[in-house]
């Protein structure tokens, strides 16, 4: 149990700024009091998270919803407030000019465009000290016939090799896919398979971002995340769940189940740890309910759900494979997803000196009336109302 109790307390999870500010649907966007009105805010939100759950050290910015003038002084506002910039989120879908695509538009001006954003990107990261280049598509088209399949993939891999080449250091791309949406034809960026394709063709630096909303029903994101950590190719996970299309629930909200499922591969393949190098990440954009508590809840799912996965007794679990035995083996599985953890991470956040309940604790802290009374027009995540 000690060394559960270690491997929890090591865990690391990074917030994403957009998560704080005003979101929605394609239909609407519900305001909320108290939400950010500039990336300081943000951050110090963050900050808060981490503080209750002692395991959220890092926010993940995007650009240019968090463009600044001084990002060096935005990574010292950062540490004062207890957490660092991570990853730097580029965006290249918002743009009249993306109607067509960015990086894979026919027009090469556009695709000239986008590149410069990626490398703008990169330039924030040397500022910031950030590792990771965190990208995604939008680009598709509706009609076939619209554009040529194959050239759009040449334009995307000579614009991939052109930021890739940029990177110095510890940098690294992490290439996030969609299934569909907003193209309704062809995604460029569809699965995994095509996200890992391209890393394998760009170099050891570039590595697959899973977002576990970004699939169609009935995948098996666990076997994607064996795969891909068998070939040394997963970066980063954007954690939320969904009920059908697309993503931004709290992680674990639609299907707990699974979270613990692809955690215990995380597990198995030795890859909790910070030092392998995996960006835990959620991306949620929560539209109706509250913004920092709902974070804090998902930190908390992910940790029941990774504390389920170390009490997986593996020898018992090896044995029955071994063996042959199916029952046997789906109940060593089942065992420690039926336990219930809540207990041990409440003694795991009291030996670090933490409120054993978060949210709670984040409750009585008066932080979210003090936000409501000081902040007045709180800032979009990015998207329009």
């Amino acid at each position: 149990m000690t060394d559960v109790k270690r491997a929890l307390t090591a865990q690391r999870i990074e917030t994403p700024s957009w998560a704080f500010g005003n979101s929605g649907t394609r239909f609407k966007v519900f305001a909320q009091p108290g939400v950010p009105r500039s990336p300081e805010e943000k951050i110090a939100d963050a900050a808060v998270v981490h503080k209750f759950t002692g395991i959220a050290p890092t926010v993940a910015l995007h650009i240019p919803w968090d463009k600044v003038e001084d990002y060096a002084a935005l990574s010292a506002y950062a540490q004062d407030q207890g957490v660092k910039l991570g990853a730097i989120n580029t965006n290249v879908f918002q743009d009249d000019d993306y109607k067509l695509g960015s990086v894979t538009n026919p027009d090469p001006g556009v695709r000239r465009k986008a590149t410069d954003h990626m490398l703008e990107c990169v330039d924030i990261m040397d500022a910031t000290g950030s590792r990771d280049l965190k990208l995604w598509f939008s680009d598709g088209i509706n009609y076939p016939g619209q554009d040529d399949l194959r050239n759009r993939q040449d334009r995307l891999h000579a614009a991939l090799r052109e930021a890739y080449d940029r990177l110095t250091g510890d940098q690294r791309i992490l290439l996030e896919y969609k299934l569909f949406e907003p193209a309704f034809y062809a995604t460029d960026v569809p699965d995994w398979g095509t996200s890992y394709a391209h890393c394998v063709e760009l170099g050891e630096r570039a590595t697959v971002c899973i977002d576990t909303g970004h699939h169609a029903p009935g995948t098996n994101i666990e076997f994607i995340v064996a795969f891909l950590l068998r070939q040394r190719k997963l970066g980063a996970f954007d954690f939320n769940s969904r009920f059908y299309a697309d993503d931004d629930l709290m992680a674990g909200a639609a299907d707990p189940f699974q979270l613990f499922r692809i955690m215990y591969e995380i597990v198995r393949g030795g890859a909790l740890d910070p030092a392998y190098g995996i960006n835990f990440m959620l991306d949620q954009c929560h539209n109706i309910e509250a913004k920092i508590p709902a974070i804090i809840r998902s930190v908390m799912n992910i940790q029941e759900a990774t504390a389920k996965a170390l009490l997986v007794d593996r020898d018992a679990l090896t044995k029955a494979q071994n063996d042959g035995d199916v029952l046997e083996a789906n109940a060593a599985l089942m065992d420690a997803y039926n336990t219930d953890v809540r207990p041990l991470l409440a003694e795991v956040r009291a030996d670090a000196g933490l409120d054993p309940n978060p949210v709670a604790a984040y409750k009585r802290s008066g932080y979210q009336e003090k936000i409501v009374a000081d902040r007045v027009g709180g800032q979009q995540a990015g998207w329009g109302a």
